[in-house]
């Protein structure tokens, strides 16, 4: 008998691993999407795109609104979020509902790799289409992460989960690593490969897509949907449920302390990585091949720093680390302010500081919020947390352009970000983490 048994939990824990190793395939498989098109190629290419079809006092104007050229990919942006609001809800409750979520997540990530492949057509003044695309593209990732991330208490115990998570961001900053040296080779020698410089930037583009597409195979094998008890009512609308899911968490009103203070310094942390690019571009005076290098240093660090913040949590807790991460983030974005224009090596100092700290706050921050999820509420749940995540942060954008419009200096705007690292401090600090954990019926670990 104690050998059957011994045999059934070997074979429970190898089907265990396998599980998570496909899940890590999917931050493989979309984290190229976050580097090369939302970090490095699209601000920049775009804001051009825009310039081209600016008016003489450098304003375009889309719905006939007008908007500086300078400052409408950061619009962008912050208007995805509210497309994500509108399907991540509902979407998020069908899952629950029906523990049906590997269709919904192929659905949402293939719509997204289509969007990303479709901007090898951005070119001449087509603003517009970039924008749209954008939209289309963060949308979908926002649904698909939701989904993703909400495996995370199904597959890890909670004694792995922050080294189940850190893995999986470990595992999305050395793809974006690797597409982004060969972005860098294409993007240097397009001559050399007989194209043009925008001709490279959109092959770059639609790469993404075309990856993202291909490596998302992988989870969608591996993963297995759970049976779930069917629950009364369907899905609502986007607002409706979002205000549903709002309720039914104050019934855990420390779960929704943490959530807000997630959305508030993720939402600095998210800014920083759309944003960074256009204030090396257009305030620094860097070039492309410049600003690639330094994202490539970024990844190629946050892969280390997610791994070693993971190793961190596991003798001091994840809350103490991602506080400490947050007081880095506010030196860091300070520190910022001063970078001298057309100085690389400073931009590069400024690179490696982010990315030693970036990796761990964003998995540690998913681990910790997964062990205040009510069972059975995961996507629900994840889909309020996602609102704020890669890249759907929408207040931090839009205080970065009007700062930015209100100001003409994008240092202004870059420093403005630094208020929401130091609320998100105090909020995170003031969250009883362990009797939140307990307040959601889940076992609490030993350190957290």
């Amino acid at each position: 008998m104690g050998t059957d048994t011994e045999r059934t939990g070997a074979a429970a824990t190898a089907e265990r691993r396998r599980e998570q190793r496909g899940w890590y395939f999917y931050d493989w498989a979309c984290s190229v999407y976050s580097t090369s098109v939302l970090t490095v190629f699209l601000g920049p290419y775009l804001t051009e795109i825009a310039k081209t079809a600016a008016d003489p006092e450098g304003f375009v104007h889309p719905l006939g609104i007008p908007v500086r050229a300078g400052s409408f990919f950061a619009y962008a942006v912050s208007a995805s979020v509210l497309v994500s609001v509108l399907v991540m809800p509902p979407a998020a409750a069908a899952a629950d509902r029906t523990g049906r979520k590997k269709p919904l997540l192929a659905v949402a990530a293939y719509l997204g790799a289509a969007a990303t492949a479709g901007m090898f057509f951005l070119d001449g003044d087509r603003y517009l289409l970039g924008g749209l695309l954008l939209i289309a593209a963060n949308a979908s990732l926002a649904v698909s992460m939701v989904l993703y991330n909400s495996y995370l208490p199904q597959i890890a115990p909670p004694e792995e989960r922050d080294a189940v998570s850190s893995r999986g961001w470990a595992f999305g900053y050395a793809s974006g690593a690797l597409v982004l040296v060969a972005n860098l080779v294409l993007f240097l020698a397009h001559d050399t490969f007989g194209v043009s410089e925008s001709t490279a930037v959109r092959i770059c583009l639609a790469s993404a897509g075309v990856w993202w597409g291909a490596f998302t195979l992988v989870p969608l094998k591996r993963l297995r949907d759970r049976r779930t008890v069917p629950s009364e009512g369907a899905p609502r609308g986007g607002l409706r449920q979002l205000a549903a899911t709002v309720r039914d968490m104050r019934r855990h009103p420390h779960t929704l302390a943490f959530l807000l203070a997630y959305l508030v310094y993720n939402d600095g942390v998210q800014t920083v990585i759309s944003q960074a690019s256009v204030y090396g571009s257009e305030e620094l005076g860097l070039g492309q091949s410049t600003l690639i290098v330094a994202v490539l240093l970024v990844q190629l660090l946050a892969v280390a720093g997610a791994l070693t913040m993971g190793r961190f949590a596991r003798v001091h807790g994840a809350k103490r680390v991602i506080l400490g991460s947050l007081v880095a983030w506010t030196v860091t974005i300070g520190a910022g302010y001063f970078l001298p224009s057309g100085a690389p090596g400073w931009f590069f100092a400024l690179a490696a500081a982010i990315g030693l700290v970036l990796g761990g706050t964003q998995a540690l921050s998913r681990s910790l919020f997964s062990h205040l999820v009510p069972r059975g509420k995961e996507a629900e749940y994840f889909s309020a947390y996602e609102i704020s995540d890669r890249g759907m942060a929408w207040l931090g954008p839009l205080i970065f352009g009007l700062t930015y419009q209100l100001t003409g200096s994008y240092r202004d705007a870059i420093v403005s970000l630094v208020v929401f690292f130091a609320l998100g401090f105090v909020l995170l600090a003031r969250v009883p983490v362990r009797r939140a954990v307990r307040d959601a019926g889940n076992p609490v670990p030993e350190k957290i």
